[in-house]
């Protein structure tokens, strides 16, 4: 037997901040020496931090990581240990994402990422160039304060494995796992038995099985021990890096990591027999024939030996259950724990939420009362590093900490119920009952005396005052109304969470949260500058489906109980008037559910249909209980409203990347946002398939306007541009 420890971890790392992320990669060499493994694997730029963006094309990032690896080498973290560093390095005039291989105060081989993520959120050809020259190892002269120290004066540079007296180990760095040809297929031909991917791969809805399989994958058919190891946490962007580092034998999960949590370290330890490896590679015909006649891939040869003979003190990990959590509990523990290393790393003194009594401002509440439960359970697990933050935000005495959640939620959430004439008397209780589970300080506003006073001003400047529809406006008036309700809200929030800590001689500032989800961003059903515009946004890229689902989890998983009402109440923006005739609710307003806007958001983003794709799709889907004319019909009224809101993507709230149909402009959902909304020459193909398959022409009706704004408006006001 040939037995093996390794190490991989989890890493809070934060981007830019050197010291965070040197203290954490120190202790987790530290706890993987401890333990006995002679492999330890970080994530991908673990030093600098995955999300640098566009400081990575300073030089000083790139300086200050060499600077921070020099570091490590001359003292004994690198002693007995294959130590895996993930940093930005410049050769000649290009910069690689590369992963730095040493041992014993060593720098063994460079090897720079060959296939860069370039899709959805991740931009790396923007700062990197892909490794294009696979036939040979190249030599990289080291930065001269870091060859005197370390008395080396270069290093392998290039694609290529370590062999080693008793093993062969390799890198594969995050993306390269995904491509076409991934390189651990010729790798495990030239004898690689221990392959390493160094990870920066962020949180998505229903994701993860995806990845697991593919590290099964790796190793099912071909054998061999795969590492895997990721970043953790928020480091202050939209992306939550949710970890899950693991270690596979031969097609199976043998080690597993958290994948949501709290810590900044997490390391995953397992002892494997490389002759398992062998052996199961010895038994595949197929593996046996295209070894013999396989590409020769470069190596370096390292007279060392990894392995330990039979010993009965050792322990072989088993094949374990993978563990995988629901969508709900995704939803609470994912943006729970995005929030609290927003909140940590901000300054900020906590959060204010403008709290209506709905199922979206609800779910953001929930997930705040989530986010102060694992708070005060890390602590109970002995969590320095947490107690330390909490102690700091919660403003606590000396030797005082959080033991309970409700009691913690006191200290650093606020919820404010902003009511109108216009709001009902069940949403003002649901709002403060689910306030009073949570523990937070909850404040009861009106705000019809600073709409008055607006209002009052506009009249005195036009010599007219707005109605509501219901009263007799117009469809301009109606809209209006309710616009001057959702930014008072927004103003009135921000002066409360930069005011409310002096108010209670308390230290700080408060975040705003906002409370709009995916579906409405996607439609545009959501005022720009209300209370959708906050400093950051948890369920922002989450769907109204799934908040429904994470509501009636949460009611019973985290003992809130009046959430199960809040969710069964039909959603409503309760900015008009309420009549014994009539209610406004969201998917009137919009003319379409929540279910057919998770469809089109899906079909639009992930399987990239146009107008005329979507209608053809949807004919298929829906054909057994719409006519083509009726789902041309919806999809032309989709696509005008998409297109007529899309300018409010602009400006919208910094938000937790959770669902893969997410319209967010900054990075994620790259388009324009001025739009000609009739869409001439794809609406006319439309009516022609329609017309070809029952001679109907299809004629998009005029819709009423909803508390979406904007081109709205002017859509429906007769303004000559309004088509655009």
């Amino acid at each position: 037997m040939r037995l093996l420890k390794v190490a991989t971890c989890n890493l809070n790392q934060w981007a830019m901040e050197f010291e965070c992320n040197m203290k954490n990669i120190k202790t987790s060499i530290a706890e993987a020496k401890s333990a006995g493994a002679v492999i330890r694997l970080g994530p991908e730029l673990e030093v600098t931090g995955y999300g640098c963006e566009d400081h990575f094309l300073e030089l000083d990032t790139v300086t200050h990581a060499w600077e921070c690896l020099k570091e490590l080498l001359v003292g004994d973290w690198t002693d007995g240990i294959l130590c895996s560093i993930g940093m930005p390095v410049i050769k000649g005039a290009e910069r690689y994402n590369c992963q730095v291989l040493c041992m014993n105060r060593r720098i063994i081989m460079i090897r720079p990422k060959m296939w860069l993520a370039n899709d959805g959120n991740y931009r790396e050809l923007r700062w990197f160039t892909a490794w294009k020259l696979r036939g040979e190892l190249h030599e990289f002269h080291l930065p001269i304060d870091v060859s005197e120290a370390l008395s080396q004066q270069s290093a392998p540079f290039g694609y290529g494995y370590i062999q080693f007296i008793d093993t062969a180990v390799a890198v594969e760095v995050c993306e390269e796992l995904f491509s076409p040809v991934p390189p651990h297929a010729e790798l495990a031909l030239n004898g690689v038995e221990v392959f390493m991917n160094a990870s920066g791969s962020h949180h998505q809805l229903r994701k993860l099985d995806i990845r697991l399989n593919a590290f099964m994958g790796a190793t099912n058919a071909r054998g061999g021990v795969y590492m895997y190891s990721n970043q953790q946490g928020c480091d202050c962007g939209r992306l939550y890096y949710d970890g899950c580092a693991c270690i596979v034998v031969n097609g199976h999960v043998v080690a597993q990591g958290s994948q949501f949590s709290l810590k900044d370290v997490e390391v995953i330890i397992s002892q494997v027999d490389l002759d398992a490896v062998a052996s199961l590679r010895g038994s595949i015909s197929s593996f046996q024939e295209q070894a013999s006649c396989k590409v020769k891939v470069s190596s370096v040869y390292v007279p060392y030996k990894l392995t330990q003979s039979f010993n009965l003190k050792m322990t072989l990990s088993s094949p374990k259950k993978i563990m995988y959590h629901s969508p709900q509990e995704e939803i609470a523990f994912g943006p729970a724990c995005w929030l609290w290393d927003y909140l940590r790393r901000s300054g900020a003194s906590g959060f204010l939420l403008p709290l209506s009594g709905g199922a979206d401002s609800s779910s953001v509440a929930a997930i705040v009362g989530c986010m102060c439960q694992l708070v005060v359970k890390e602590i109970a697990k002995g969590d320095e590093q947490v107690k330390t933050d909490a102690n700091r935000i919660g403003n606590y005495a000396d030797g005082q900490f959080p033991t309970d959640s409700k009691e913690f939620a006191k200290r650093i959430f606020y919820t404010v119920f902003m009511g109108s004439e216009n709001s009902s008397k069940e949403t003002k209780m649901r709002a403060k009952q689910l306030a009073e589970e949570i523990g937070a300080w909850h404040l009861d506003v009106c705000i019809d005396g600073v709409v008055s006073a607006v209002l009052s001003l506009f009249q005195t400047v036009t010599g007219k005052r707005p109605r509501y529809k219901v009263d007799g406006g117009s469809n301009a008036e109606n809209l209006g109304l309710q616009n001057i309700q959702a930014r008072m809200r927004m103003v009135l929030a921000f002066m409360l969470a930069s005011l409310l800590p002096w108010v209670h001689s308390k230290p700080g500032f408060y975040l705003v949260l906002g409370s709009s989800n995916v579906d409405e961003g996607l439609r545009g059903y959501l005022t720009k500058y209300d209370c959708s515009s906050a400093d950051i946004n948890p369920i922002g890229s989450i769907s109204k489906q799934d908040l429904r689902l994470f509501l009636r989890w949460a009611a019973t998983n985290l003992g809130y109980k009046s959430l199960a009402e809040i969710e069964a109440a039909p959603p409503t923006a309760e900015l008009e008037p309420i009549r014994s005739d009539y209610t406004q609710l969201d998917e009137v307003d919009m003319g379409m559910t929540y279910e057919e806007l998770s469809v089109y958001g899906r079909m639009r983003k992930i399987f990239r249909c146009g107008p005329v794709s979507m209608f053809k799709n949807l004919c298929y889907t829906w054909g057994t209980k719409l006519s083509p004319a009726e789902v041309a019909e919806k999809v032309k009224y989709f696509f005008k409203y998409y297109s007529i809101n899309r300018h409010k993507m602009t400006v919208l709230t910094p938000s937790y990347h959770a669902e893969s149909y997410s319209p967010e402009d900054n990075r994620f959902d790259l388009r324009q946002f001025l739009y000609n909304s009739k869409w001439p020459y794809q609406f006319k193909k439309i009516d022609e398939i329609v017309d070809g398959l029952n001679g109907d022409s299809v004629a998009l009706p005029e819709e009423e306007a909803s508390c979406g704004e904007g081109g709205v408006v002017a859509a429906n006001s007769g303004d000559p541009s309004a088509g655009l």
